[in-house]
């Protein structure tokens, strides 16, 4: 049982630094051993606009940024407006009493005002007063915020770290003598924890996945990727690129994939659109290459700062014509870094693209992780190829050849051909975007062959038929008898665990739960033999239309009895789920849509 389970959120404008008072705070945290999670709502502009973190931390673990705020602490007007009224008994507001004004608080709120012109008359450190204040009121010592403000900014200098130290002090004494603190006190554990995003988490995963070429056009939510590959590039031997365009990002990753080294782009849904004619090229031609698409808003450029679930379609139509690839939808930041070395290693076994399908709410989101739970040597498998010096992962295929002539695109039982890296003696096959013969000849070229078109085409798409078995499948969560499953894909797990918790401490309803997290290979018999038992399928997912519950009815025949779906740009929080499933076990409705009317 946890001891202590606390919620702050910083609100401000964009340009106000709100990022900044969540990393110090997510650093103070897991140098403590705590779990954490970390979310910023923030605008698409570059300054104003209402921005929000909010960071959970505890010594159990954090499932999601949860239902209530611990603190709060407002840099402008608008955020005590707004959030106030979220503030509940034992907690704290804090805000520059020179400029903001508190309004009516709830009964058991502390309201904390900061003079700031009294406390420091020429600072403008207003957030960094605000977290000695908080520090000290949650118990901690002093000497942890000052070494997370010193690792915050040794970029800056000692000028800028000397600053804020001399500033978060004045804050932690106001607080001592001005303020009680809060009930629970933070504890210490003994081992420091990892604090890492799920974009940091991509380009980690790839680099341990042996990733040698990595390239993207910045694209939010994506971005971060980007910016982990270039700032590691050097120290780890990855070539980094920066590209135009993602035609030009998808056709380069393929390129440095076709030459035999392990290649990884990153975009969202609306770079993801440029690049699917290429992706099905990869699967013509056989190429195994990695593209993440983070995902936002839609349609167009949408809500790019805001998360979504509406992608699904998109990534499982993405191209003309049917052709091989794989997709997994990682739940987890941890789960993301585990995604990369596993899709690569099945990409290069079935010779096909691999799409990893995440969101904005993991891939920008922050959480503390054991440094223990990163694999930093995960199994390396590059499937039947040759490489031009006899080098490599690889395993040199035992067939593929005919009167001595190397056969690219043999037709085989299994569907896998023998591949060899351009440059490699004695191996030379053409490769294009045409259908082919087994030694890459264009059918075209025989004015489109029906028996060797039917041929081909028939053995590309063998190599799903024992795709499901290299993949695990979704395992039921929970009792096998419930009154309700909830189900759902990708990073709605944390929140429906979180809700099933609350659904059986506060509501006295056992739910079960699926999680599906590989999209292709689905496995459709063993989630159709699964949910075959369930008395209630509730499908949670960010999406307006269902985008996963059609799917599971085309693959399973499975409907649902019912659905929670959220479409504001925002994630779902516990309560949405819980008031969902209590409204529909009722009868009340068959579809819940839940809105942050006080989030956003």
């Amino acid at each position: 049982m946890s001891k202590v389970d606390f919620a702050v959120g910083i609100g401000g404008e964009n340009g106000q630094g709100i990022a900044t008072p969540g990393n110090i705070l997510a650093k103070t945290f897991s140098r403590r051993g705590l779990n954490l999670i970390a979310y910023n709502a923030y605008q698409s502009i570059i300054k104003g606009g209402h921005s929000f973190l909010t960071i959970r931390t505890s010594d159990a673990p954090v499932r999601s940024h949860g239902d209530k705020l611990t603190a709060l602490i407002t840099l402008n007007q608008d955020s005590m407006d707004r959030h106030l009224k979220l503030m509940g008994l034992g907690s704290a507001v804090f805000f520059d009493s020179d400029n903001i004004k508190p309004g009516q608080a709830a009964n058991g709120v502390q309201l904390c005002p900061l003079p700031i012109k009294t406390i420091a008359p020429k600072t403008k450190y207003a957030n960094t007063i605000a977290l000695g204040a908080l520090i000290q009121m949650l118990g901690v010592e002093f000497e942890a915020l000052e070494q997370s403000l010193s690792l915050q900014f040794k970029k800056k200098g000692d000028a800028v770290i000397g600053d804020n130290v001399t500033n978060a002090r004045l804050g932690f004494d106001h607080a001592a003598a001005n303020f009680k603190p809060f009930a629970s006190k933070l504890p210490k554990l003994d081992k420091p924890q990892v604090v890492i995003t799920g974009n940091e988490a991509a380009g980690f995963g790839g680099a341990v996945a042996g990733v040698k070429f990595y390239c993207a056009y910045p694209m939010s939510p994506s971005t971060g990727v980007l910016m982990w590959m270039a700032s590691h590039a050097r120290k780890l031997g990855i070539m980094v690129r920066q590209v135009e365009d993602e035609i030009g990002v998808i056709n380069m990753a393929i390129g440095a994939a076709h030459a035999g080294c392990r290649s990884m782009c990153a975009t969202s849904g609306g770079g993801f659109a440029l690049m699917t004619e290429a992706l099905g090229m990869s699967a013509m031609m056989e190429i195994p290459v990695v593209c993440i698409n983070v995902q936002r808003g839609g349609p167009a450029t949408g809500i790019p700062t805001k998360t979504e679930q509406g992608d699904l379609w998109q990534i499982l139509g993405a191209g003309q014509g049917d052709y091989p690839r794989v997709i997994v939808a990682p739940t987890s930041i941890l789960d993301i870094y585990n995604s990369v070395p596993e899709i690569f290693n099945l990409v290069d076994k079935l010779q096909c693209p691999g799409l990893i399908l995440t969101d904005l709410l993991i891939s920008e989101g922050t959480a503390s992780i054991d440094p223990d739970a990163f694999n930093l040597s995960p199994k390396i498998d590059r499937g039947e190829v040759i490489f031009p010096n006899g080098n490599g992962d690889g395993v040199k295929p035992t067939s593929g050849y005919n009167d001595n002539a190397y056969l690219r695109y043999k037709i085989t039982e299994n569907g896998i051909s023998p591949r060899a890296v351009p440059g490699t003696p004695g191996h030379i096959h053409i490769v294009a975007t045409d259908d082919h013969d087994e030694d890459g000849t264009l059918i075209s070229d025989e004015f489109t062959n029906p028996h060797k078109r039917q041929a081909m085409h028939e053995k590309r798409m063998r190599k799903m038929n024992g795709a499901e078995k290299l993949v695990a499948a979704p395992k039921l969560a929970g009792p096998e008898t419930a009154a309700v499953t909830l189900v759902g894909w990708g990073s709605t797990e944390g929140v429906i665990r979180e809700a099933i918790e609350k659904l059986a401490a506060e509501e006295g309803i056992v739910a079960n739960h699926l999680q599906v997290r590989w999209i292709v290979p689905f496995h459709g018999e063993e989630i159709k033999k699964i949910l075959s038992k369930s008395k209630k399928i509730i499908i949670v997912e960010n999406n307006y239309s269902g985008q996963f519950a059609r799917y599971l009815r085309s693959e399973t025949s499975i409907e649902a009895h019912g659905h929670i779906r959220k479409y504001d740009g925002e994630p779902f929080m516990p309560h949405h789920i819980v008031e969902g499933v209590k409204n529909q076990l009722a009868g009340k409705e068959q579809l819940t849509v839940p809105v942050h009317e006080i989030m956003v």
